[in-house]
């Protein structure tokens, strides 16, 4: 049985390191999107400090639509290139905005969100699977190594679903 660990870290970077070994255990051995989902969401949630939402957004093949997640009930559905979710998928790259009052087109689900990181998930085969979606309540709460720990999240998560 998986059980997740609370435990005291010297940095962010080996918080990171010590989240992805719990998720890749976590995930090992069920290639289930929704079951991995649900599960890598609440493990994040409840793992890393200060975060009002953390969740999916998946791509329907017109645009995202929300998937397993933690937190207050969100947004459903965010065209491409919309919002910090929508342009972290039509990018493809990682958004990390640390006052969303200061990104142009920003969609507040949760009035309650002043940053937040968005990882785009993208499948080996180039095609978009979706988007990685963190809030927090606080402003500047995700710096550079939140950037890098949430980018090996997200492989970690990618690869267990290929495996």
């Amino acid at each position: 049985m998986f059980e997740l660990k609370s435990a005291t870290y010297a940095s962010k970077r080996e918080h990171y390191e010590d989240l992805a070994r719990q998720a890749r255990g976590l995930l090992a051995g069920e290639r289930d999107l929704v079951a991995n989902a649900a599960n890598f969401s609440a493990l994040v949630f409840h793992s890393l400090p200060e975060l009002n939402w953390a969740g999916f957004y998946l791509y329907d093949g017109n645009e995202l639509v929300v998937g397993p997640f933690q937190g207050k009930p969100a947004c459903i559905r965010i065209a491409l290139g919309r919002g910090v979710c929508g342009t972290a998928a039509q990018t493809r790259q990682t958004q990390l905005v640390r006052d969303v009052n200061a990104f142009d087109g920003h969609i507040a689900c949760d009035a309650a969100s002043q940053s937040e990181i968005v990882v785009p998930l993208v499948k080996a085969d180039g095609g978009l699977l979706g988007v990685w979606d963190v809030d927090s309540p606080v402003t500047a709460r995700f710096d550079e190594d939140d950037r890098a720990g949430m980018e090996a999240l997200c492989a970690v998560f990618m690869a267990a679903l290929a495996s």
